[in-house]
């Protein structure tokens, strides 16, 4: 790794657990780079603002549960519906093992962005919406393969994976919200009855 790869580098893994942990207008440049151990004027090379680095962070997190838990639970191994069930565990776990850490649930750092600049920032609404597209398209190939296979009847794979992922996201905040996981554990697992019907002409 050289030098300006290193420091790009510690830039964001000093901002990442900053935005998640508390808010992105709550999160300063000064404080990043003082965790990073590089000068504002290294910062500013990389990332010409706060925007630009609180981007570069989605994609981090966006890359590594795309080849993490996102990538074990939406396995093709697995029967398509236990995929679901994998995925819920998968998020259970994790805000387990965080408020475990941190004393609190952090939730989901794409749910909590969104939350606090959508309506402030269309180019950081764009990023966080490309995000959820590619998780609701993970629900979508997941039910065409169920139906494919007979595990389930016939539905709207689009609007029911959509239904899916705004479950998990609206569990996930109201988990936060009592800072207990275990209304994941509880609620998780009605999202594999969740249904849209195909609309009949």
């Amino acid at each position: 790794m050289n030098i300006a790869t290193d420091t790009r580098s510690r830039i964001i893994a000093a901002a990442k657990p900053r935005f998640h942990s508390r808010s992105y207008a709550n999160v300063g440049i000064q404080e990043i780079c003082e965790s990073a151990g590089v000068q504002k004027g290294s910062f500013y090379h990389f990332f010409p603002s706060k925007r630009d680095l609180v981007m570069a962070v989605i994609d981090e997190f966006a890359d590594e549960w795309a080849h993490g838990f996102v990538a074990e639970a939406f396995d093709p191994a697995l029967p398509p519906m236990e995929r679901i069930d994998y995925l819920v565990d998968a998020a259970y776990f994790w805000q387990k093992s965080i408020k475990q850490v941190h004393g609190r649930m952090l939730g989901c750092i794409f749910g909590n962005l969104t939350l606090e600049v959508s309506t402030q920032d269309d180019i950081l609404r764009a990023k966080l919406l490309a995000i959820f597209s590619r998780a609701k398209s993970r629900f979508k190939e997941t039910l065409e393969e169920a139906v494919a296979a007979g595990t389930i009847a016939p539905l709207d794979a689009d609007l029911t994976a959509e239904a899916m992922l705004a479950y998990l996201e609206g569990v996930i905040l109201l988990a936060k919200s009592q800072n207990d996981p275990e209304v994941i554990y509880r609620l998780g697992p009605a999202i594999k009855t969740l249904r849209v019907e195909q609309a009949h002409d």
